[in-house]
């Protein structure tokens, strides 16, 4: 297993966001990574980019707490509420940023040149320069550390529920 996988997943441990090393047989939207029941599941021999793990871990670390034993396969598909989704899509990027970082791996591991619709370059860059979308979220969350500021977490599971 890549040296950046296995990081990950010793950060994934250390967090406690559910996972698994398994084998996935059905189409996954990213190759090699399905979300099942709230388990973030990670196929190594299919898996293509390792920051991928990242991103589809922080949709489980910053959606709502009672909904994440639910989280199943294409989250957009899922039935929840779609503003909901688009404000937590970018916090789940912010957060991986805030994970890469504190993993100690570049950005582009999470903005690889496969992924965010060609715009991996502009995120690098903007998410080098500070704060950026998403960021709001995660400290309405109490997830952000007040003193430090992003990308530094004061936790990494979001708590707070808005309704």
């Amino acid at each position: 297993m890549h040296a950046s996988v296995l990081a990950i997943l010793d950060f994934l441990e250390h967090i406690g966001i559910p996972h698994e090393v398994c084998s996935i047989e059905q189409k996954t939207f990213l190759p090699g990574l399905r979300l099942k029941r709230g388990v973030l599941q990670i196929d190594a021999e299919k898996l293509l980019y390792p920051g991928d793990i990242l991103h589809e871990a922080g949709h489980l670390a910053v959606c709502e707490p009672t909904e994440r034993h639910m989280m199943s396969d294409d989250v957009y598909k899922s039935g929840r509420n779609q503003n909901w989704m688009q404000g937590e899509e970018m916090a789940a990027i912010a957060w991986s940023v805030a994970a890469s970082r504190f993993i100690g791996l570049p950005l582009d591991v999470v903005f690889h040149p496969h992924g965010y619709k060609g715009a991996s370059d502009h995120f690098i860059k903007i998410f080098s320069e500070g704060e950026a979308f998403g960021t709001p979220l995660l400290k309405a969350w109490d997830m952000v550390d007040p003193d430090l500021g992003f990308p530094f977490m004061k936790c990494w599971l979001r708590e707070l529920s808005w309704y």
